[in-house]
């Protein structure tokens, strides 16, 4: 028997939360017995609406998939889900939502879903994160995602809402993966303004360009300065299990905010559909945390002055 095939399309593979999808999506499909093709756009919307009009159109029956799960670069490829539910392909859209899904699942056998994250919350425990690190306030340098991704605003819109009014945001844009978080702050050392700002923070909408933001302090500054940025304290989001909660542990960022992988959801979730040939729930929400837990996190100045009050009693003991 023919094993039902799954088309995966996500964004970028230099992305770990990417990675983590991916891995998600395949650990799923092996626990399912299905055949599950990966597929990234590069970072390019035109690349990956093309790339999954080329499976929707195959020519050949036994090359289409069965289902896409998708998330997308963009938009939420409403034109693209369309072409799929019309040739009865499954329609799973990741960590977006969309009202053509239930458009979709009126018109269409095909089952169709939208399962994402909640986006707004993740900005709120960055800012949770912030104001404990920063008790008394500073200046935060916040590098977000690309403008095209509707996600990194609502972070920031999530983010903003709770933010104390004592943190001051530097916002820099990046383009999800290191190099991009790189790239973005060594453009703005070149700022005369950027070298004599007192940041006191840096955050990144994901754990790559926070650790893309460090490299370049890294390259550009020696001496005390190189320490001085070294020591600030970095955050991120994503946190995987073998990149940020790793890089966490390592001392390289601070904080990360942990999402749960969306595509492995979606997987079984059509796989169940297309067994049963009923529809799916037409939307799931999945929810984040800190990592570690906010109330464990310690600004420097605190760390600082409770090593110092240590060292100066082991003193007065001697």
């Amino acid at each position: 028997m023919k094993k039902p095939k799954l088309l995966v399309s996500l964004i970028v593979e230099e992305n770990t939360y990417q990675q983590d999808q991916a891995a998600a999506a395949r650990e799923a499909g092996q626990r399912l017995g299905l055949d599950i093709q990966i597929l990234y756009a590069e970072n390019d919307s035109i690349t990956q609406s093309q790339q999954l009009l080329d499976a929707i159109q195959s020519s050949s029956p036994d090359a289409r998939p069965d289902a896409i799960v998708c998330h997308p670069v963009g938009t939420t490829l409403m034109q693209v889900a369309r072409a799929a539910a019309a040739r009865g392909i499954g329609w799973a859209l990741l960590n977006r939502e969309d009202d053509y899904i239930e458009d979709l699942r009126t018109d269409n056998k095909a089952p169709a879903l939208s399962i994402a994250v909640n986006q707004e919350e993740i900005g709120r425990i960055q800012a949770h994160q912030m104001s404990a690190l920063l008790p008394e306030g500073g200046v935060a340098l916040y590098i977000v995602g690309p403008s095209s991704n509707p996600s990194f605003a609502r972070r920031t819109a999530g983010m903003e809402s709770v933010k104390p009014k004592n943190i001051q945001i530097i916002t820099l844009r990046g383009k999800f993966t290191e190099q991009s978080g790189f790239d973005t702050v060594k453009s703005w050392l070149r700022l005369s303004t950027a070298r004599t700002s007192m940041v006191a923070l840096v955050a990144g909408q994901n754990d790559n360009m926070a650790m893309g933001a460090r490299r370049a302090f890294a390259e550009n500054f020696n001496g005390p300065e190189l320490e001085r940025w070294a020591n600030l304290p970095y955050i991120g989001c994503d946190a995987g299990r073998t990149t940020g909660q790793e890089w966490v542990r390592e001392g390289l960022l601070t904080a990360s905010v942990a999402l749960p992988p969306t595509a492995g959801v979606a997987v079984e979730m059509l796989a169940r559909a297309l067994e049963t040939k009923t529809q799916p729930p037409n939307r799931k929400q999945l929810h984040s945390v800190s990592y570690p837990e906010i109330e464990k996190l310690v600004s420097p100045i605190k760390l600082l002055s409770e090593m110092s009050a240590g060292k100066n009693e082991r003193l007065s003991h001697r």
